[in-house]
């Protein structure tokens, strides 16, 4: 009995201090994202490059990735999950059917051409989902939100949410520069933010030259696109489970089989819960607090996992890919603007 003891209590340690190593990461991701120039990253993008950084320069003891696996897997799903008091619904019904039909078109697009591009450019296929996804939709929580539907192992989870937390950030300081010459009024501008950038952050951040009607417009418009991540979840689920039923000849008809992601429902539910204005504004304040401090543990997790080498061998098509489609999606989101004369 004390021989058992003794083995297990090191192996509970270790698993704690890899928790406690993504916090710590989380929490200097928060710090360091009140600073100028990493303001425009935010915390979430922050701990996945912190992360990553931490693995090339200090390494990581194989004792400690039980627990950072745990922050990047089941954290990650309860943040999911309370990040649904960040989003109204009754706010995007309000914004309109012009900003929820502006949402739909870029999703579907970027879906298409990144996922497109990627295969073109020989980026493994679960790998060109994800980064689609996340470019599509809302960056790196999508990608990890996506990532057990199509069963992406850690690598390409990690690549996925690293590259699109990249792509996410070169833009938003592009955006900055180019506000003054776009030729939109604050509010066409803030609707082109929301429907392009990758990250609430990046929307947040890019936003903010046009002022506070701008980032206000700019966080609906984003948030209509987070919400439609569980239709999309849920089809990209039904597509791969169908894909793999195909190929293996088999019909497994369990419901555990059928390719909802519950923790996705979870985020739809709390999502409600806020819209109903049960719960007062401190505590839901403090929830979405807790929401991003846990999926920034998750990234740190993530970043963790990252070698730089693999990286470079799986990630750099994928950021290419990732690259070109965001261009196109800014050219598009942009004359959506002007077409549905929003501008």
């Amino acid at each position: 009995m004390e021989k058992t003891l003794v083995k297990e209590n090191p192996n509970r340690r270790f698993f704690i201090l890899g928790i406690v190593l993504t916090l710590f990461i989380a929490i200097l991701a928060k710090y360091l994202g009140q600073f100028p120039f990493l303001n425009n990253m935010g915390q979430l993008v922050i701990a996945i490059l912190l992360g990553i950084g931490w693995r090339a320069l200090l390494g990581v003891p194989e004792n400690l990735i039980a627990g950072t696996n745990f922050s990047s897997k089941k954290l990650l799903r309860i943040g999911i999950i309370l990040l649904g008091m960040r989003l109204n619904l009754v706010d995007i019904l309000h914004a309109g059917p012009k900003v929820f039909s502006i949402a739909v078109i870029n999703i579907v697009f970027t879906l298409f051409v990144v996922y497109g591009l990627s295969r073109l450019f020989k980026v493994e296929k679960r790998l060109g989902i994800l980064t689609a996804c996340g470019t599509a939709i809302c960056g790196a929580a999508a990608v990890v939100a996506i990532a057990p539907q199509i069963k992406a192992n850690d690598d390409e989870t990690a690549i996925g949410a690293a590259t699109v937390a990249i792509l996410g950030t070169i833009f938003t300081l592009v955006y900055t520069m180019l506000y003054p010459i776009l030729g939109l009024s604050t509010h066409g501008y803030g609707i082109f933010s929301g429907a392009t950038l990758h990250e609430i952050a990046h929307v947040i951040a890019a936003a903010a030259p046009g002022g506070k009607d701008a980032v206000d417009i700019a966080v609906i418009v984003k948030l209509t696109r987070v919400a439609l991540l569980v239709p999309v979840a849920i089809m990209i689920g039904f597509w791969t489970n169908r894909g793999n039923r195909s190929q293996s000849g088999k019909q497994n008809k369990t419901w555990k089989s059928i390719p909802i992601p519950w923790f996705i429902l979870g985020f739809l539910v709390m999502s409600a819960l806020h819209s109903l204005e049960i719960l007062s504004t401190t505590f839901t304040n403090n929830l979405v607090l807790i929401a991003y401090l846990l999926i920034a543990m998750a990234m740190a997790g993530l970043g963790l996992n990252v070698d730089v080498e693999t990286f470079r061998r799986l990630g750099l098509k994928s950021l290419g890919a990732g690259l070109i489609g965001s261009i196109l999606l800014s050219i598009l989101g942009y004359l959506l603007v002007y077409a549905f004369h929003l501008a």
